[in-house]
């Protein structure tokens, strides 16, 4: 199988081709710039695993949470690439992909739980927690997720992976983990040492849990079926309605109260 994986739900951009086994990949710090930073990285992978774009036979996307732009960008590329192409594409959580590089990172891991921490900016996060797992041959992630729907403030973070923490060790990774280190880092219980190496969803570990997902059965959704998990408005949409003018009720006619 030859699966192209694009990543663009974090400050980290990038690309991997997966080739009967063997993982190429390409990735930058992105910023603000990940429509300018995702097709060369594509460019660069497809040219390092000798793979045409007409030579793939799946797709797959994180679809979020994250960076709203981000998100918009690579669904965007996944659903052109799709129809283009005439290929389905497979979505991928965000935490999902945390989980599995944390799993892939340190093998203790698989007898401890993972919390996977997205840094949603405005002083919150996205997570889910993960029970035990393998890289490769054991459960999926999803099989053995817990998820907090909707934003978390870091205070929140800390309380539920104390709570957590009660029943076990807690492998803390992703960048909203590095945003509030200094909140998780002296809490009993929680293993920050992944942090760091951890930091994002790598096109890689993307690329690898895609086709994990395929080999089990998974079936991609037609390009125009995939849809971001953003979980909340845009920061755009968010900035206007704050500093729109409070609107009070119109009076009685002739102006009176």
């Amino acid at each position: 199988m030859k699966l192209l994986a694009l990543e663009t739900a974090t400050d980290l951009v990038g690309a991997a081709v997966e080739r009967d086994g063997s993982v190429a990949e390409r990735s930058h710090l992105g910023g603000r710039a990940h429509a300018e930073l995702l097709a060369p990285a594509i460019e660069e992978v497809c040219a390092l695993s000798g793979c045409a774009l007409g030579d793939l036979d799946a797709l797959a996307v994180d679809t979020g949470p994250g960076l709203f732009t981000g998100l918009r960008v690579g669904v965007a590329t996944a659903k052109a690439l799709g129809q283009a192409l005439s290929l389905g594409v497979l979505g991928v959580s965000s935490l999902d992909i945390l989980a599995a590089a944390a799993f892939e990172a340190a093998p203790g891991a698989r007898s401890a739980r993972v919390v996977a921490v997205v840094d949603a900016r405005r002083g919150e996060v996205f997570a889910a927690a993960y029970g035990a797992g393998t890289a490769g041959g054991g459960p999926d992630p999803a099989d053995v997720r817990t998820d907090r729907e909707g934003a978390l403030t870091p205070e929140d973070l800390v309380s539920w992976c104390d709570a957590l923490a009660v029943a076990g060790p807690v492998l803390v990774v992703g960048d909203g983990a590095v945003r509030y280190l200094e909140l998780l880092a002296p809490r009993p219980g929680l293993d920050v040492g992944l942090v760091q190496t951890v930091a994002a969803p790598s096109p890689a570990a993307l690329a690898r849990l895609a086709v994990r997902r395929l080999g089990a059965g998974a079936v991609p959704l037609a390009a125009a079926d995939v849809v971001p998990d953003y979980r909340r408005p845009a920061d755009a949409r968010i900035n206007w309605e704050e500093r729109a003018p409070q609107r009070t009720a119109p009076g009685p006619p002739g102006g009176r109260r």
